[in-house]
């Protein structure tokens, strides 16, 4: 049986889940950003158990699949982002499409309707925090950052980034509080 689940972002998330429904005495064929396959089917009354911990952790199960498939999207992009390596080149059209074999118009727009922020305005704000988040650690140059996330240009990622923010790179950087979003906050 799969059940989706709302909020799951990173490895953290996935160790969450996996205890949750552990402790509930499921058996877990498989975990993922996002899914978890059981062994066998679940009772609705189980279900219903596994659902209330689950909003108390911060996650939720997803009912319908046009949920389903924004939460897949949104986990595809953030992974995505985290492995540092966007080509300059990179289209989220032909990523987005190619992933789900569907048009990219149609994901767009089931996107948009059930989120109220266009998948670009996503993918961009995932790639802010990413770069807020690399700007903190000062393990990269704002050269190397703009190489790894896609950026044609330092100037390109400093003007979405002040856009975004309000602030430049180097601003931020001096910054006493740091306002980071959590990643499934958007």
């Amino acid at each position: 049986m799969k059940i989706f689940i709302k909020n799951m972002v990173c490895g953290r998330c996935i160790s969450a889940v996996s205890a949750i429904f552990g402790e509930n005495n499921i058996q877990v064929k498989s975990i993922n950003l996002g899914e978890v396959e059981t062994e066998t089917d679940i009772s609705e009354e189980d279900l219903d158990s596994i659902e209330e911990i689950l909003i108390k952790t911060g996650f939720e199960r997803i009912k319908d699949s046009s949920h389903q498939l924004i939460e897949k999207i949104k986990n595809l992009i953030i992974v995505k982002i985290s492995e540092l390596d966007i080509a300059e080149n990179f289209l989220l059209s032909e990523f987005l499409s190619s992933a789900f074999h569907k048009d990219y118009s149609s994901l767009s727009k089931t996107f948009s309707q059930n989120e109220n922020i266009t998948l670009e305005q996503f993918f961009i704000l995932q790639k802010i925090e990413k770069v807020k988040e690399l700007l903190l650690y000062n393990e990269f140059t704002l050269t190397e950052i703009a190489g790894k996330l896609g950026y044609k240009s330092v100037q390109h990622l400093s003007s979405q980034f002040r856009n975004s923010t309000g602030f430049t790179p180097t601003e931020f950087k001096k910054l006493k509080v740091h306002n980071r979003k959590p990643l499934d906050s958007f």
